[in-house]
């Protein structure tokens, strides 16, 4: 049995887009930690952050801890994991069966 079958078509496509942000946000952080080092042009704050509010906050803090960057940066520290907070909640209201396991 395919464990995505118990989904509607609508849910596959929040789910895969839930996956698909993550892993991005995860290898944005990891292309500006390479950037970093290697003194070059660097992705924005702002990018960085609004890939966590557009739903990769998990990708985000585990790109931040596995590649040791924005760590000291206390907008990232705090915020990132607020955003991933604001993340769950919109996808309680995405998806109406969470509520039900809750």
């Amino acid at each position: 049995m395919n464990v995505f079958s118990f989904y509607s078509s609508y849910e596959k496509l929040i789910i895969t887009f839930i996956i698909s942000i993550n892993l991005v946000s995860f290898l944005i952080y990891g292309l500006d930690k390479l950037k970093a080092k290697t003194d070059r042009w660097r992705i924005p704050e702002f990018n960085l952050l609004l890939l966590g509010l557009l739903g990769g906050g998990i990708g985000s803090i585990i790109g931040m801890v596995i590649f040791k960057h924005k760590l000291s940066k206390k907008k990232f520290f705090i915020g990132v994991p607020i955003l991933i907070i604001i993340n769950f909640i919109s996808f309680l209201y995405l998806f109406p069966i969470i509520k039900e396991l809750i």
